[in-house]
């Protein structure tokens, strides 16, 4: 199969039974595709709902006593149908009360584990009951595609064997304690921009071999609903794209739960819902009056209906929410066993990308004498924004759990480095430093300020209520964005305050000179309090030399860092935000131990790299991440964590780089022209060194593998066998990663090794395991795009074994026998 994208339609019908019946003279009908079912109750209840009872099911609505979740379903009273509420959850359930504020489930994928992403689903399952949650919106398994991608601290990796263990893994977790998982976004949604008009273009076995990998493997796994897509794949949006929803997910999976549009990415009523989507989020537009009027007035069967509600119910009655018998909700949230294990997560997935000349861990004079430098070292940074984020029981700053590891005798200092919210800012006759509105009042200013030469100035306005409007010199600085950008702007770490505040910026480039200034307030029914401030060269200059400063009368410094992502936009560079780099150019010529923390939610460049002395990637980290930080930083615990991404060289050393019809698309068409060739498969085919390549991870203490033997198995897998000893003086992790190569008697695309098997071990100084790990036939296999079908790689293949996908130590051969 050419690597390039097939001009005919890619997605078709898998089977001679993948369509929906229709009559060609009557009106649509569910007649071929109803499924069928043993459980009375539902079979009653369906016959017993009315029309409008029916439609109730198929749409949402808004909650008379809501949670603050992201949907609700009203039920029927009568036949004593609760409601279902439906919060989101990929770090924890995202309602208006606290809750354990998990690390992103990147850093989670990160500790290679599927037993802990079990444990991760499970407090999420057991938090989001005892919130009174029904059904949560999580978790999100679209493939790391492009490294600019706003959601990719909310997924797990660019490799398809890691992603569909992890997801079936963390739904098994969810339910087990009773709460309904959804998988999402169905399908090829792997960006933020454009995302709900994009039309994706992908080859059949393309999209089988990479992006449905984990889908299916949720399916496998029981998931009890499903979301659609925002994005349009080969020319249909994808919540009524019945090659889908009807062709893949039932036919050939055999999904038996329910299908959800992602929030307002329903398009149409009668063929979305014939085309296998079954419920309309947030509210009715389609799936209310239009479909109660397309029964009645005979353009649909209302068997039609029946089939969607029977869905749901079933998957309600499968988790014993029609005859009260569903396990009680829990009176209460576990809360230190949801921050113990938020803690463990944070750690298993800390991710050592360098350490020279042992500047980890921090030991000896290292330990005694450090400076701490960078705004998300003093102010806690646990997610990212949007779907995403988490109110925590509680999130410490690093810098407080840092000085409290360093102990008495210490000296650690902090200095702030690069500046988040700014400075007060310098208008005569005004304060604009914590101005109080109160209620019912309106706040006015109109004056003059100087700049006492041309400058970048950065204003900065932090607010309690309706947000101020300012002008300068008559552009108003912070009006309102769409609806979208609205929506997920408030929530992360640049657009909130310490103190709470809700935060906007705007740069301009400002003349010397007089400019004028206007600025009003609204106090509401609330009052509220504001403050306007500015950043310019001259603040920056100030807080470097104050880090600088501080470097220099250090040992050591660890200077944190980070990139603030959220749904609904993606990034424009890989390069750290602001004047960043600037920073740790400056900190790291003052004092070359430098450890850099990253908190970034993906890949970022690194033209720093070799004048620092260690790198940690912490992701995300959750309410727990300042604490599990110090003890990775002090040596209390060996960073486990290895990365589920490539990281590039630059912005133009990646999968999606230089061709816009790969990232972000043209004409509102995106190709996935990389084909099969995915994440690290891209980097060995192009023959391009990554800055950092996947799987890769260091330890405090060295490894040694030995004894590489891979056999036949039954079903058409293999079984590699090996031998790992811990060389070092230190306790510590590796996760040894198999990677298969092509088979000889396959004629269709293949990478040049595909991550096969892989197994976390931890080690004392010393210590050997003889390890076993299983490759199984499907990783073995391709998709056939002319059979429809996934057919075995025979033959004699080559496997290695490393400790990343550039660090393969041993080779062995065997062949794989015919099924």
């Amino acid at each position: 199969m050419s690597r390039k994208v097939s001009r005919r339609t890619t997605l078709r019908l898998l089977t001679g039974a993948a369509a929906v019946a229709t009559s060609t003279t009557g009106p649509l009908s569910a007649r071929a595709a109803a499924p069928t079912t043993g459980d009375g109750r539902v079979d009653d209840l369906l016959a017993r709902l009315t029309l409008d009872e029916k439609l109730t099911f198929l749409h949402g609505a808004k909650d008379p006593a809501s949670l603050g979740q992201a949907g609700w379903i009203p039920g029927v009273p009568r036949l004593g149908i609760p409601p279902l509420r439906l919060a989101d959850g990929p770090a924890g359930v995202r309602v208006r009360a606290r809750a354990t504020a998990l690390p992103a489930p990147v850093m989670l994928a990160s500790a290679f584990d599927p037993a802990l992403a079990r444990e991760y689903g499970r407090v999420i399952g057991h938090e989001g009951r005892a919130l009174g949650q029904d059904v949560l919106l999580s978790p999100m398994v679209n493939l790391i595609r492009t490294p600019y991608a706003g959601r990719n601290f909310e997924t797990f990796s660019e490799d398809p064997l890691l992603t569909a263990d992890l997801v079936a893994e963390e739904i098994r977790g969810i339910q087990d304690e009773g709460l309904i998982a959804t998988v999402k976004h169905f399908a090829l949604n792997n960006q933020e921009k454009d995302r709900t008009s994009v039309d994706v273009r992908i080859g059949e076995q393309a999209l089988h071999e990479t992006e449905l990998r984990g889908f299916e493997a949720a399916v496998a796994a029981g998931t009890g609903a499903v979301m659609g897509a925002y994005n349009k794949v080969d020319g249909r949006h994808a919540c009524e794209n019945r090659d889908l929803l009807t062709g893949i997910l039932r036919d050939l999976w055999g999904f038996d739960g329910w299908v959800m549009s992602d929030w307002d990415a329903t398009h149409s009523t009668v063929p979305s819902l014939t085309a296998g989507l079954d419920m309309e989020m947030p509210a009715g537009r389609w799936f209310g009056d239009p479909l109660r009027r397309a029964v009645r007035d005979g353009t649909l069967a209302e068997d039609v209906v029946d089939r969607s509600v029977r869905r749901i119910l079933t998957v309600m009655g499968r988790f014993g929410l029609l005859d009260g018998t569903a396990p009680a909700r829990p009176a209460t949230r576990d809360r230190d066993a949801g921050a113990r294990l938020a803690h463990r997560v944070a750690v298993a997935g800390a991710t050592l990308l360098r350490n020279e000349h042992a500047t980890l861990p921090l030991t000896g004079p290292a330990a005694r004498s450090l400076a701490v430098i960078g705004p998300t070292a003093s102010v806690p940074f646990a997610a990212g924004g949007g779907s995403a984020h988490v109110v925590p029981d509680r999130a410490a700053a690093p810098l407080d759990a840092i000085t409290a590891r360093a102990g008495e005798g210490a000296t650690v200092t902090h200095a702030l480095g690069e500046d988040l919210y700014g400075k007060p800012l310098p208008v005569r006759g005004a304060s604009f430093e914590g101005q109080r509105v109160r209620p019912g009042k309106t706040y006015t200013y109109e004056g003059t300020f100087t700049a006492e030469g041309p400058d970048e100035w950065t204003f900065v306005v932090h607010y309690s209520g309706t947000r101020p409007r300012v002008h300068m010199d008559g552009t108003e600085l912070f009006a309102l964005q769409d609806r979208e950008a609205e929506l997920f702007a408030g929530f992360g770490l640049v657009s909130t305050a310490p103190d709470g505040l809700k935060v906007r910026r705007r740069t301009l480039a400002l003349t010397a000179g007089h400019h004028t200034l206007r600025v009003t307030a609204e106090g509401g029914a609330q009052g509220q309090l504001f403050r306007l401030r500015r950043i310019t060269t001259a603040t920056r200059a100030a807080d470097v030399a104050a880090a600088v400063r501080a470097a220099r009368a250090a040992h050591s410094v660890v200077l944190f860092a980070y990139e603030d992502a959220a749904e609904g936009r993606d990034r424009t560079t890989l390069a750290l935000p602001g004047h960043q780099e600037a920073l740790i150019d400056a900190v790291t010529a003052a004092n070359p131990r430098t450890t850099v923390v990253l908190n970034t939610s993906s890949a970022v460049t690194m033209p720093w790299l070799d004048r620092t002395g260690a790198v940690l990637q912490m992701y995300y980290p959750g309410q727990e991440g300042a604490a599990a930080t110090a003890d990775v930083l002090f040596g209390d615990a060996d960073p486990g964590g290895r990365l589920t991404q490539t990281f590039p060289v630059s912005d133009t050393r990646h999968p999606t780089a230089g061709d816009p019809r790969r990232y972000p698309g043209t004409g509102g068409v995106q190709e996935y022209s990389e084909g099969v060739r995915t994440g690290y498969r891209w980097y060995d085919a192009e023959g391009v060194e990554p800055l950092f390549p996947f799987g890769h991870g260091l330890s405090y203490t060295s490894f040694a593998y030995t004894g590489l033997v891979v056999t036949p198995a039954r079903g058409g897998g293999l079984t590699a066998r090996f031998t790992v000893r811990n060389t070092g003086r230190r306790t510590g992790v590796t996760v040894a990663q198999l990677y298969a190569g092509p088979s000889p008697d396959l004629p269709l695309d293949q990478p040049d090794r595909v991550l096969a098997g892989y197994r976390r071990i931890e080690l004392r100084p010393g210590q050997v395991r003889h390890v076993s790990v299983p490759i199984a036939a499907r990783t073995l296999s391709c998709w056939d795009p002319e059979r429809h079908a996934w057919v075995l790689g025979t033959g004699t293949r080559t496997v290695r074994l490393g400790a990343s996908s550039r660090d393969l130590r041993l080779t062995a051969r065997a062949e794989v026998l015919p099924l």
